[in-house]
């Protein structure tokens, strides 16, 4: 199974697109939030356009799981055909439980004991826009920084497929960090 993990697109198609592109085919999309708008505090990302990409996600294939992040709004889930979850989506599968939480409304340790209390596997967050992979607390903690407003320079997105956790520069597709899944 691969899964393609992102956050905070903040209404940027052309960032959506790239993520897409350089994740590949996907069983499935978990987005950690902020999907459509940019947000007061933020400048308008290159290719800033949420109605066509709430268009270019409700045209998925694949599954597209999404947590709300504190720049989504109640609007934006009648433009995008999914639930966009608040404030978690748990997903199930064969060997892992994966909870994703955009990260705005509780610290990473409040967040990490409750995964560990749910017998979580992988915790996923956004909101920093910063790429993070570490193991803590045999809870693998995933931050996949954000494709269009990276603020640590490198537009990034995750995929999970085999064994391992891959955080991926979507702009020349370098792995940047790795974690083999247990």
């Amino acid at each position: 199974m691969k899964i393609g993990i992102m956050s905070d697109t903040h209404g940027s198609l052309t960032a959506f697109k790239k993520a897409l592109e350089v994740l590949g085919s996907c069983d499935f999309i978990l987005h950690a939030g902020d999907i459509l708008y940019h947000g007061p505090r933020n400048p308008l990302p290159e290719g800033y356009n949420p109605r066509e990409l709430a268009e270019a996600i409700n045209r998925l294939e694949m599954p597209f799981v999404a947590a709300s992040g504190n720049c989504d709004a109640p609007i934006d889930s009648m433009l995008i055909s999914v639930p966009i979850q608040s404030p978690y989506a748990l997903i199930c599968l064969d060997k892992f439980r994966i909870l994703v939480n955009h990260g705005h409304e509780k610290s990473e340790d409040e967040l990490v004991d409750l995964a560990v209390k749910w017998h979580i596997d992988i915790l996923v967050t956004g909101h920093t826009h910063v790429k993070r992979l570490e193991k803590r607390n045999r809870i693998i903690l995933v931050n996949p920084g954000s494709c269009s407003l990276p603020k640590d320079g490198i537009s990034s997105a995750a995929v999970m497929e085999g064994n391992e956790i891959r955080l991926v520069n979507i702009k020349d597709e370098i792995v940047v960090s790795r974690i083999v899944l247990a």
